[in-house]
């Protein structure tokens, strides 16, 4: 048994995928298995995935019914102990991570690693969080491409929900930490490149994301409806202006002076009353 599978989805996205295999096939550890699930590309995927057929261990190019259930497909077709979904579009962080990141893949059911973004105007590294709390994936996720996840876990859990158009990632998540009691670790180091312009960064999660809260956590249904609000209101140009202007030198100032200004009328009442 392998100790990692690599997936690859793809649909028409040849030079994302060209980026993807060769991040894969030039790391300097090679005992892993890769797969390459393509949904039927007519962009010349295809022929270039069969060109790289020496070091793809597994590839498929036929119509599916979208991104989660190519990733079933991939998940079916694994014998690795732990799986990496790595799209197309996405790769590893330079060809020696895969050689630094295995000696961490012990017994934790999920192994998170750091996440280079890159977007049209900056880049940032995404991190996520030591220990996961609940409120943690309110609104926020794990990022696939940089988390282990042991094989496993999908027959504990179950597949990818492909009835969800962008969140089934996140659902897995978090009904294998807070449903399931999974094991997790983070380690502080960058495992792979994200691209921030697909589906998962543009898309609306909140009505997907709010249907599985009623399913499964509906306890917390009131807490995520008001964190939902707050989350509006915070993107709104008014409250961005205010933030923006709070952190001048003359916004200081001015928040100073109304503060000062409520305590002094506040004691005044107060003196009053007495």
């Amino acid at each position: 048994m392998q100790k990692v599978s690599i997936i690859t989805i793809n649909y028409n996205n040849l030079e994302g995928l060209k980026k993807t295999v060769e991040s894969v096939v030039n790391q300097t550890w090679q005992e892993f298995e890769y797969l390459v699930i393509d949904g039927g590309s007519t962009d010349g995927s295809a022929a270039f995935i069969e060109s790289q057929s020496e070091t793809i261990d597994y590839w498929v190019s036929e119509p599916d019914q979208g991104i989660y259930n190519a990733m079933n497909k991939g998940i079916a077709q694994a014998s690795g102990e732990y799986l990496l979904f790595l799209n197309s579009g996405d790769h590893l962080y330079g060809d020696r991570v895969l050689a630094h990141s295995v000696s961490h893949l012990t017994s934790y059911d999920l192994v998170c690693f750091d996440m280079e973004v890159l977007g049209r105007e900056k880049s940032s590294v995404f991190s996520a969080p030591d220990a996961v709390r609940f409120s943690d994936l309110y609104f926020d996720f794990l990022p696939h491409p940089t988390t282990f996840i042991k094989k496993e876990l999908f027959v504990k859990v179950g597949l990818y929900d492909e009835s969800f158009a962008i969140i089934s990632d996140w659902k897995f998540f978090i009904l294998a930490l807070f449903k399931y009691n999974c094991s997790y670790t983070k380690i502080n180091e960058t495992l792979s490149t994200f691209y921030a312009n697909g589906i998962s960064s543009t898309g609306n999660h909140l009505q997907e994301r709010r249907q599985v809260m009623e399913t499964y956590f509906s306890g917390y249904l009131l807490d995520f409806d008001e964190l939902a609000l707050h989350r509006k209101w915070a993107q709104t140009n008014r409250f961005k202006i205010l933030s923006e202007l709070e952190k001048s030198a003359l916004g200081k100032k001015a928040a100073s002076f109304f503060l000062r200004t409520g305590l002094f009328l506040f004691s005044r009442k107060k003196l009053n009353d007495l």
